[in-house]
């Protein structure tokens, strides 16, 4: 089973704030930066913590610390090369 896929722009100032609280969660969430020069992350989400994410990250858009999230197909799943 692949993970849930979801990717969003994290303010540069906050992008340490941002990786280091999902650091502790690692069992449902891991998260990278996919394209530095427009802070794009890609999250991938445990299926069962998905709603938990959801929270955080909803607190996350509040403060203004990530915008933009949106859950895409997971592109592991698309790309071939990467496997």
């Amino acid at each position: 089973m692949y993970s849930l896929y979801y990717q969003a722009h994290v303010d540069p100032a906050m992008c340490w704030f941002v990786t280091s609280a999902f650091k502790s969660y690692e069992h449902l969430v891991f998260d990278r930066t996919i394209d530095v020069p427009t802070s794009t992350f890609e999250f991938f989400i445990a299926p069962s913590g998905e709603s938990w994410f959801l929270e955080i990250m909803a607190y996350m858009q509040e403060q203004g610390y990530v915008s933009d999230l949106k859950k895409v197909p997971n592109r592991l799943m698309e790309d071939s090369s990467v496997l």
